[in-house]
């Protein structure tokens, strides 16, 4: 560990540790992070197909237009598979960041208006995992999420772009709705 580093949290109840530090020399609060095995298992099955599918097509009729959709879906789904493996979430005294893979979202906590529960219906909720932009209750929303893990939704003071809403998974809801809690109150 770090020098200058209090682990405030580590262990619950077997589950893969979580990784509550405080650290005084960035101003580190809270960072988690956060791997599916579903998720994962998902866009594997998905490259799988959608290679099996490209290997059929080129060998039956070579490469035409369906093999070449075959293989951008394959490509689309390897990516998945590669970028959307581990959710990144860290928590300093002024921001709130996400890093899924190469996509980063870092929001001031200045900025933050409202922080509760994700709530949706099912068709949302387990509407896929990744990054997914979607309307809600009439405001547009930008979704971190794996889908077997609760979701903390953050309303925004001024949108970024069209954005008015940003959600994302974590195993520790009630910490992670207590801190930014207490941050966005100061």
């Amino acid at each position: 560990m770090p020098p200058g580093c209090v682990i405030a949290c580590c262990r619950e109840s077997g589950k893969r540790g979580i990784n509550m530090i405080i650290n005084k020399k960035n101003n580190l609060i809270y960072s988690e992070k956060l791997t599916s095995w579903i998720t994962t298992r998902l866009f594997l099955i998905l490259t799988a197909i959608f290679l099996l599918l490209l290997i059929w097509r080129i060998n039956f009729w070579g490469m035409d237009t369906l093999a070449i959709v075959f293989a951008c879906i394959f490509f689309l789904f390897l990516f998945y598979v590669i970028n959307y493996r581990t959710l990144q979430i860290r928590l300093t005294d002024n921001s709130l960041q996400l890093i899924f893979g190469i996509f980063h979202w870092t929001e001031k906590l200045d900025n933050i208006e409202t922080c509760s529960l994700d709530q949706l219906p099912a068709f949302y909720e387990k509407g896929g995992a990744g990054i997914h932009f979607m309307m809600v209750n009439q405001r547009y929303r930008a979704s971190f999420n794996f889908l077997e893990y609760p979701r903390v939704v953050i309303g925004l003071k001024k949108k970024r772009g069209w954005v008015r809403d940003l959600s994302f998974s974590t195993r520790q809801l009630e910490n992670i709705l207590q801190i930014i809690g207490e941050n966005i109150q100061k």
